[in-house]
């Protein structure tokens, strides 16, 4: 029995090993050539929080020994111990200029009521700076941006991107070979792969919400699976249907959102649908076109550039 799950187990890392071998392997986080910075990186943060908290757990044991050899001197000299203010309690007094409680006489004001007393209590220093930044920050702001121009507003910015993303589409599409596709040449080729694609983009585009999945039709789209056709069922009618839409009728100009190809494919879904009669179809509209499709193994690969 361990011999052949051994050999099992063998077999399996072989044919891995093979697989590997004949497939490169995937982009991903293990295989990335800057994973070593990555974990060097980790490792020196890591490194430095680890020293930060020894650093304060020892800061923390020395102000303990500390307070407990004044408090042992306080004992021996029969004094009363005072625990010393630490830096922390005088920076935030410090910010925000509180008085203690045992001083407020010397900011007491005359107005008293009902018992109530007022001090002469300031605002704290850190809100004063800041109103003071906000101060400072608005005449950099009015300067840079609408006296010298030196950076540009909103709007500007705005503008500026949209016109740089323009120009990004321009230089995409530039350099993105363009295949023609005419219409009056094109012949319908049963193949699958261009019609699962012409399927895909028929259900993503909302073909679908009006011609149903099936291609039988609701309310608004007619039915693509019989032989009538309201604005013509040969393939160029099919072709310029889709590309050109009938806007009157609600239906787009798909042409202006999709390429060439994506429409041709699209077309070719549809003249699949021709004859599958699916249950509950539309009623039929327009005209009786009868047409036999057939496929050409030449054509196809003349619209596919071949």
């Amino acid at each position: 029995m361990k011999k052949i799950l051994l050999t099992t187990a063998i077999s399996a890392l072989s044919s891995g090993a093979m697989a590997q071998a004949a497939e490169p392997a995937a982009q991903s986080f293990w295989n990335d050539p800057m994973l070593p910075f990555y974990v060097t990186a980790g490792a020196v943060a890591l490194l430095l929080v680890l020293v930060m908290i020894v650093a304060l757990y020892v800061i923390r044991v020395l102000n303990f020994l500390t307070e407990e050899a004044s408090r042992q001197q306080a004992a021996q000299t029969q004094k009363a111990y005072t625990p010393p203010v630490s830096w922390w309690t005088k920076f935030v007094q410090k910010m925000n200029a509180s008085v203690p409680v045992d001083k407020e006489k010397d900011i007491e004001l005359d107005h008293n009521y009902d018992g109530i007393r007022e001090l002469d209590n300031h605002l704290p220093p850190w809100w004063k700076w800041l109103f003071y930044g906000t101060i400072g920050w608005a005449v950099v702001y009015l300067v840079l941006f609408h006296v010298t121009d030196t950076l540009p507003l909103s709007q500007e910015e705005y503008k500026m991107e949209l016109a740089q993303a323009e120009q990004q589409i321009k230089e995409y599409q530039a350099s993105q070979p363009k295949a023609v596709i005419d219409e009056n040449t094109l012949e319908y080729v049963e193949d699958a792969a261009m019609i699962e694609k012409g399927k895909s983009i028929f259900m993503n585009n909302n073909c679908a919400g009006c011609h149903r999945n099936d291609g039988g039709g609701n309310t608004i789209g007619p039915n693509l699976t019989d032989e009538y056709w309201l604005h013509g069922g040969e393939i160029k009618n099919i072709f310029l249907t889709i590309k050109n839409g009938v806007v009157e009728k609600g239906m787009p100009a798909w042409g202006k959102s999709m390429s060439a190809q994506d429409v041709r494919d699209v077309t070719f879904f549809v003249m699949s649908l021709r004859g599958t009669n699916p249950p509950e179809a539309k009623a039929p509209q327009g005209e009786m076109i009868k047409q036999d499709l057939k496929t050409s193994s030449d054509s196809l690969k003349a619209q596919a550039g071949l």
